[in-house]
């Protein structure tokens, strides 16, 4: 029994913080997993930058409604879902991909939760566990499934090397370079056929 487990940010969806970036003209929210393999540091950064310019909750929010789902990603996650189970495991937070998952379709998500104060600020976040991707996938596999991973970013890469296929979409050339083992592909009809072959 196959299960595929994709990201959500770069491979679905644009990513939210660079939209939030754009939003607010403040380019240090640009940077993302692609750029920042250590996921506590970068959190700590962007919570920093947020109270030091006074955002909250509801400015990231108010982004959030504005995104899309990038061309094409509702008709692929729809196609594939018809063919086998389909998880998406993300690091976002559950503020964050309600609006999101309605505009996909409403398929099914696990991601983090931030902590936010009565006013809005965001004071933190919490992993649903540790390791979040890999320990997912690995948690999947120990209920009998095998798993089918693919992602953009460098916390992707645990779930894609644990699972019995895994590809890369619209990644980074450094992260392509780095990681030549894993077929990388740029559009959906090519990882549709690609997720087929190992089904």
């Amino acid at each position: 029994m196959n299960v595929v487990c994709l990201d959500l940010e770069g491979v679905l969806v644009p990513e939210i913080w660079i939209a939030f970036s754009e939003a607010t003209g403040i380019p240090e929210l640009r940077k993302t997993t692609r750029d920042e393999p250590d996921y506590d540091k970068l959190m700590q950064y962007r919570i920093g930058i947020l109270k030091e310019h006074g955002l909250g909750l509801k400015e990231i929010q108010d982004t959030i409604a504005t995104i899309d789902p990038m061309p094409g990603a509702k008709e692929f996650l729809d196609e594939l879902r018809s063919l086998t189970q389909t998880i998406i495991i993300s690091d976002t937070f559950t503020q964050f991909a309600k609006p999101l998952m309605q505009k996909l379709g409403w398929p099914t998500i696990f991601c983090n939760e931030l902590i936010v104060s009565e006013s809005g600020e965001v004071t933190g976040y919490k992993m649903r566990c540790e390791k979040s991707k890999y320990t997912t996938v690995r948690a999947l596999q120990s209920c009998g499934f095998d798993t089918i991973a693919s992602g953009d970013s460098f916390n992707d890469l645990g779930m894609i090397e644990a699972s019995k296929a895994g590809f890369l979409f619209r990644t980074t050339e450094a992260i392509k370079k780095d990681y030549p083992q894993y077929p990388a592909f740029e559009e959906y009809d090519a990882l549709l056929q690609a997720i087929k072959s190992v089904l």
